[in-house]
């Protein structure tokens, strides 16, 4: 089994700044590439950021130019690096991750989400 375990969330003045981390452990073979959704009641699931293996990025429109997101391989653990914060915002942010397992399992995996508040 692969779990995803995030931190980093909290509430924060808008222009504000929170980093989220999330770490994967478990039956990993390979990890293709990372990323960061988030989710606010009555509103579609997005797709924030996201960086492959070798270190290509995509980034969500309202969201360039505020956030970063890296990764270090070593410790299998991506980062969101959130500046400027809006309150538009705030919603819960689940880590996702596209990873070969031990077993040869092809898959896409979620963490449990960790919620950022962001006042006005």
């Amino acid at each position: 089994q692969v779990q995803l375990v995030e931190s980093g969330g909290g509430l924060v003045q808008a222009g504000g700044s929170l980093r989220l981390s999330c770490a994967a452990s478990g039956s990993i073979f390979s990890i293709n590439a990372m990323g960061w959704y988030r989710h606010t009641p009555g509103k579609q699931r997005e797709l924030v950021a996201q960086i492959t293996n070798g270190g290509s990025t995509n980034y969500a429109d309202s969201v360039k130019g505020r956030f970063t997101i890296s990764r270090d391989n070593a410790k299998n653990t991506v980062y969101l690096q959130m500046n400027s914060l809006k309150p538009d915002d705030t919603a819960v942010f689940y880590c996702n991750a596209q990873i070969t397992t031990m077993n040869g399992m092809v898959g896409r995996f979620w963490g449990q989400g960790t919620q950022v508040t962001v006042s006005s």
